[in-house]
């Protein structure tokens, strides 16, 4: 786990050495730097050691020096493609270095050693014989990229882990992007390949690229996607018995494979069934006792999950290690992570995943979590939201829904998390919009109305939402609401909020965190599956809890969801988070109001306000 930031034209190694400098953070055991300045090539790497301490180090050469490569991430299956290629005749100069195996992979295979890999990755291959540089990022984007070109003689292409390193670059663009920012108040982030800067995007998960170094011509192109391809619609005579145990078995390689590393490693126990399910098929590869479990409870009950990790590490037998926090204590960190954050993301969780990141640091420097099992077995609230909603869409006339939000916004205001009237009022402001835009209206701070009002301009809703329309409608004809809502959670929320949050919160301390539920081989069978078992009976992740019935206790797998929330509504309210104002003349009386309106308890504005107050710190 690494930082990586080059560049290829204009600039010098000083450019170089800033850059890479701002990614300390990802990699402060070491760092390398790799010039040739006949052709502009400038690679710089940060290390995180965590697999052959020794031999790893970057940028890494071949023998021939005609492949140079830069490289943040893990390949889990590195050991078996270093055979593969050992038997094609390759000879290695490192003892078990995940990174040679890339380079060794892309001169036997090329741009087709993507679909061999399995694990998360951000690199860039200087080929000399081809005069070419080649990008390419993970298949869900676990690990960032940025990048951006500005053509011509003095021109200059660049990229790294970070916006904030990329900015660095004295050519590198540094106007803000308005439709960046509309999209961030729609969704709650900034969705690939737009980044918060206009003229830097994002190589989305999925995708390489090439940069001809002769024509300077830059080419993406999407290597692999997520696509529900399931083999039946319904329940098989066996009530799902042999889909549990090959589910368990798929899933019990992924993570022995994530157990691979030269340093010490734990896993992120919350009590629920992903984290318990990581922690506990962890527990059978290792000796009795060793398995290091880490948790964070607080002071208030309501956002505090420690009883559960507690019996979760107790029946595992781990070693288990918590620490409690005061949320008034809590609140007051915040600044400091904000201004940090490389790129505003209004995911409030990303708090706690800090909190609990550094935690862990002070033991190990790997740590695994359960990130990706909502999104590939429908594990969230708004899935069951989705009968209703067309129930409601059929029976309601358009002209009474007015009315009833009305109505419904009358309810008593209540800033606890995902409190009964917060859920309602959602519920019914989602379903002034058609079917395909649900769930971000749903859960995105703003719906497209109050966009308009905030920038004061009319946007339309292909342009906003062209994410989220794409992902519901490349379902496929004929395809249930909850596959396409499936497919709107596994190739946009996952990518750009969960894992986007889980990385920064993780890498400001120097934590490489892994996903096992993310793994190629538990990816496909997942999507191979019906949602009928997956969301069942209004039972989310239904596969997956009778899949682990004979892993974990009862009371575990069926307790109710609690999430990682924070309180920001009462935050908000009491004065201990105060977001600052926006300049422009309609955003600020917008926001105002809406301020107003949260701390006399008119109405719940949690969430654009926690939102404004991300994006006024953030990007100070």
């Amino acid at each position: 786990m690494c930082g990586i930031a080059g560049f290829i034209g204009s600039g010098d190694r000083e450019v170089l050495v800033k850059m890479t400098r701002a990614l300390a953070h990802r990699g402060p055991d070491a760092e390398g730097f790799f010039v040739e300045e006949k052709r502009g090539i400038h690679f710089g790497h940060r290390r995180l050691a965590i697999v052959d301490l020794t031999d790893g180090a970057q940028p890494m050469i071949t023998a021939d020096g005609e492949l140079v490569i830069i490289f943040n991430g893990e390949i889990y299956n590195h050991a078996e493609l270093r055979a593969e290629l050992v038997g094609k005749g390759y000879s290695f100069q490192t003892n078990h270095s995940d990174t040679e195996v890339l380079l060794h992979g892309y001169r036997e295979w090329g741009e087709g050693m993507l679909e061999k890999l399995n694990g998360m990755w951000a690199f860039a291959i200087y080929d000399r014989g081809k005069q070419e540089v080649f990008l390419a990022r993970d298949r869900f984007g676990k690990k960032p990229l940025y990048y951006f070109q500005r053509p011509g003689s003095d021109g200059v292409f660049a990229f790294a882990s970070e916006l904030t390193a990329l900015l660095h670059h004295p050519q590198a663009p540094r106007n803000e992007l308005t439709l960046a920012l509309k999209k961030y108040f729609a969704y709650g982030y900034i969705p690939a390949p737009l980044s918060l800067i206009d003229g830097i995007y994002k190589l989305p998960g999925g995708h390489c690229g090439r940069l001809d170094l002769v024509t300077g011509r830059w080419e993406v192109r999407r290597y692999w996607e997520y696509r529900l391809e399931p083999c039946q619609t319904e329940l098989p005579a066996d009530g799902g018995k042999a889909w549990g145990e090959a589910l368990v078995e798929v899933l019990d390689r992924a993570v022995k494979r994530r157990l691979m590393t030269d340093v010490p490693l734990g896993v992120f126990l919350s009590g629920g069934i992903d984290s318990s399910a990581v922690a506990a098929l962890a527990a059978r590869h290792l000796p009795a006792g060793r398995l290091k479990t880490f948790s964070i409870g607080f002071t208030d009950p309501s956002f505090d999950e420690l009883p559960f990790a507690r019996q979760m590490a107790a029946h595992l037998g781990c070693a288990h290690h918590e620490e409690i926090l005061d949320l008034e204590n809590a609140v007051r960190l915040l600044p400091g992570l904000l201004s940090r954050l490389d790129e505003p993301i209004a995911d409030s969780s990303i708090l706690p995943t800090w909190l609990l990141s550094g935690f862990a640091r002070r033991h190990v420097t790997v740590a695994l979590g359960g990130d990706g099992g909502d999104e590939l077995f429908a594990g969230y609230d708004p899935f069951k939201a989705l009968k209703a909603a067309e129930l409601y869409s059929k029976i309601v006339p358009k002209k009474i829904h007015p009315a009833l939000y009305l109505l419904a916004s009358r309810l008593p205001v209540s800033h606890r998390n995902i409190s009964f009237d917060f859920k309602i009022k959602r519920f019914l402001k989602g379903l002034s919009f058609s079917q395909s835009l649900w769930m971000p209206v749903w859960m995105g701070p703003l719906n497209l109305q109050e966009i308009d009002n905030y920038f004061g301009d009319k946007n339309s809703p292909e342009e906003i939402y062209s994410e989220v329309i794409e992902a519901w409608e490349t379902a496929g004809t004929g395809a249930s609401p909850v596959d396409r809502a499936l497919q709107f959670f596994t190739r946009l929320y996952l990518q750009d909020d969960i894992l986007a949050k889980v990385d920064r919160a993780s890498m400001l301390h120097s934590l490489e965190a892994r996903s096992p539920f993310l793994d190629i081989e538990v990816v496909d069978f997942a999507r191979r599956l019906p949602h009928t078992v997956k969301f069942r009976n209004g039972t989310t992740k239904w596969i997956l809890k009778k899949a682990l019935e004979s892993l974990l206790p009862h009371d575990i797998i069926y307790r109710k969801k609690k999430g990682f929330g924070m309180p920001i509504g009462s935050w908000l309210r009491d004065g201990k988070i105060v977001p600052k104002s926006p300049k422009t003349p309609a955003a600020k009386i917008f926001f105002e109001n809406r301020l107003q309106a949260h701390q006399s308890r008119k109405s719940d504005e949690r969430l654009f306000l926690w939102a404004q107050a991300v994006l006024s710190t953030a990007v100070e």
